[in-house]
């Protein structure tokens, strides 16, 4: 079979995930140290399935760090690898918010945006690139209210294009099994997820962490949409009631910034009647520890259950340099091969921008269309994930009304609408 043909690829946002630049005494989180966007595109131009590669962001002065700190961590690390890029804006821009329109204005219609920006901008650029008729991937979560969501799924399906959220943990492959499994476990009954990180992460994410954003949407909306993804098909979420812990990042940033979020989310099985409980905790406050990120869920269905600690894989390393840390390169595998060439095209941060890139390049040359992946249904399609914008939106509207909790309501269609406060309160469209 013919080979497909490469796609261009937009980089939006210059910073930890798309090329591991951060400004601060920390440097890039320990999992992901080199970034992982573009050293990810960067090997599949190398392998003949990318071609032309932009990066944009609003501060064209960094850009010079940037790519020096690509070619540090990238250049100087792997063998074969053509670092060459357009970058907008220019590098003697302060800053331009116009930076995005200008660098989709020089795609074409099937080429792919990578969106990895702070989550109130992603509605604004998606819908951009979506008009461009670019195949749009975006960083979790795709945006923070159900009607922002609507609109990006309608804008996908006028313009017959991709739209995906970057949940990388579907191509983990113990996750990817649990998921199956769970179907056999007969109907949901409670679910269970933790995930934390280290004080550090509140020094990368300064610039917006409790402004514009907060743990729950960054970090608890990996875990939910693996929840979704496990049950969705037979299941969904009808009321949400959220707690948080304060103290450490008020007093680190100086303003109101939850610790810690817990949900607490009904869900009600479509057949029998019978209904499921979900607890999903996220923080940013964890002690530095021996991997990056703390995480595990548990999944129970009224069968059988199912438990995966993601974060230690039974391989562990100690240095005199820094100390005992638990590895997985299932993830993002930045040890060179042998030969120095790049080896990490089985981790799942890597398969998840591949499946993407591949997807875009099948439906550009005629021998798939969008229909082909969401009845597939690993891509974390937006059509396929409004539940999880429905939990973090009324996640956030019972916050702020004190932990009150909050109804999700469906349309005609059993798509989730809106969401509204239990006791008769406003709409948090």
């Amino acid at each position: 079979m013919h080979e497909l043909e490469p796609v261009d690829v937009l980089m939006v946002g210059a910073g930890e995930y798309t090329c591991g630049f951060v400004q601060t005494s920390f440097g890039a989180a320990a999992d992901k140290p080199a970034g992982v966007v573009a050293l990810t595109c960067f090997d599949l131009r190398r392998l003949g399935k990318v071609r032309r590669l932009v990066l944009c962001d609003r501060c064209g002065t960094r850009m010079p760090a940037v790519r020096a700190t690509m070619e540090a961590k990238i250049g100087r690390v792997y063998r074969g690898l053509d670092l060459s890029l357009e970058c907008f804006p220019a590098d003697d821009v302060h800053d331009d918010p116009d930076a995005t329109i200008k660098a989709i204005a020089t795609m074409k219609p099937g080429d792919v945006a990578i969106i990895f920006t702070p989550d109130d901008t992603h509605a604004a650029i998606a819908g951009s690139a979506l008009a461009a008729g670019l195949h749009v991937l975006v960083a979790k979560p795709l945006v923070k209210t159900l009607s922002q969501h609507a609109e990006l799924v309608a804008a996908a399906k006028r313009h017959n294009v991709l739209l995906a959220v970057e949940y990388h943990k579907r191509f983990d492959p113990i996750y990817a099994d649990a998921r199956n499994r769970a179907r056999s476990l007969g109907p949901f009954s409670y679910y269970y997820s933790y995930m934390a990180q280290p004080k550090q992460q509140l020094d990368t994410f300064r610039a917006w962490a409790g402004r514009s954003s907060d743990i729950n949407f960054y970090l608890n909306s990996h875990h939910i949409d693996i929840h979704n993804w496990f049950v969705g098909h037979a299941a969904h979420p009808t009321r949400v009631t959220a707690l948080a812990a304060t103290g450490v990042a008020e007093a680190k940033l100086e303003r109101a910034c939850e610790d810690t979020i817990t949900l607490s989310v009904q869900w009600a099985n479509r057949e029998g009647g019978s209904t499921g409980t979900a607890i999903y905790t996220a923080s940013w406050i964890a002690p530095k520890g021996e991997c990056h990120t703390r995480q595990h869920l548990h999944y129970m269905g009224q069968r059988g259950e199912l438990h995966a600690d993601q974060a230690h894989r039974g391989y562990n390393t100690a240095t005199d340099e820094s100390g005992y840390a638990a590895l997985n390169p299932l993830y993002m595998r930045y040890t060179p091969d042998a030969a120095g060439f790049f080896a990490g095209q089985g981790g799942y941060g890597y398969l998840s921008i591949a499946a993407f890139l591949d997807a875009a390049a099948a439906i550009n040359a005629g021998r798939a269309s969008v229909a082909t992946y969401e009845q597939e249904g690993v891509l974390a399609l937006a059509s396929r994930t409004l539940a999880v914008t429905a939990i973090l939106q009324a996640g956030r509207l019972s916050l702020d009304a004190g932990g009150a909790p909050v109804d999700i309501l469906y349309d005609d269609h059993g798509a989730p609408r809106d969401v509204r406060l239990a006791a008769g309160g406003g709409s948090g469209a």
